[in-house]
């Protein structure tokens, strides 16, 4: 998918609401369990009800990986379906990889080219030729990860080097990588006093940006500083929707907290893009 694919669906839904398929078989409703797979069941439910509300969606990887080929079973189906019948839709592998440039090569073609997926998230810790392998695919986006919405994200990421942060540089370096335009970012929204300086060092990107919801990420703060002329921005809810009811009617709580979120969005696109 391009840019202009995904600013296109921002500005006809009124919407930059990344929903995070991250499903624990022991949050979802009972009935589901019946199924012959819960997790697709689960997740086909959640995107029927949310897809007019969400320009994107998020499977973290580690919670398919942690119920071995059946979970990878789950994932399969789950992004063809996206893939099929919400084609105009953007997906986001949240697998945090990177690796040396032949390893990362192979995890590239893994999410892109046999899953389908639009974009992986990536770690940058190993340097330029851990990230390129992955910059390489026309039409797909790499999300590297800059300040995430953890409290360890100051460990290392907010430590200064020759008196800069470290995640400043990160941003810096990457944007001179080679085919570096089709790099997002993942920038935590419980960072929100950071997005005004991260906005003068990288204008033009996207920012992937979890932590509104459950984390306590304040959006209004977010868009203020943060978004761009294109919007730029894809913020994420996971457990805020997907687990708004365990009971029958689900997918309906989903999809009224995902309203919530997407009227919000609708009314800070018209105060600030």
């Amino acid at each position: 998918m391009t840019n202009q694919e995904l600013i296109h669906q921002i500005n006809t839904k009124k919407s930059f609401l990344c929903i995070g398929l991250d499903v624990d078989m022991n949050k979802i409703p009972k009935h589901l369990l019946e199924k012959e797979d819960p997790i697709f069941e689960f997740n086909k439910h959640i995107i029927d009800a949310t897809h007019h509300l969400a320009v994107a969606y998020k499977p973290n990887t580690a919670f398919y990986e942690a119920y071995g080929i059946k979970g990878w079973k789950s994932l399969v189906k789950t992004i063809d379906y996206l893939n099929n019948k919400y084609p105009e839709i953007f997906t986001i592998a949240d697998a945090k990889r990177g690796d040396i440039g032949n390893t990362s090569t192979m995890y590239a073609k893994a999410f892109f080219e046999d899953l389908g997926f639009d974009s992986v998230t990536v770690a940058p810790y190993m340097g330029k030729d851990s990230v390129e392998p992955f910059l390489a695919f026309k039409n797909k986006h790499t999300i590297l990860l800059a300040l995430t919405s953890n409290e360890g994200a100051f460990d290392f990421q907010t430590q200064k080097i020759d008196n800069e942060a470290l995640y400043k540089n990160v941003l810096k370096t990457s944007s001179s990588w080679k085919n570096s335009e089709n790099l997002m970012y993942v920038v935590g929204a419980t960072k929100a006093e950071y997005f005004k300086e991260i906005r003068t060092l990288i204008p033009n990107n996207f920012l992937l940006v979890p932590g509104v919801g459950a984390q306590g990420g304040n959006l209004q703060e977010v868009c203020k500083y943060g978004m761009n002329k294109n919007v730029g921005l894809l913020i994420n809810s996971s457990r805020g929707i997907i687990y708004a009811s365990n009971q029958l009617d689900f997918a309906k709580a989903a999809a009224n907290k995902a309203n919530n979120l997407q009227q919000q969005m609708k009314v800070m696109l018209n105060k600030f893009s």
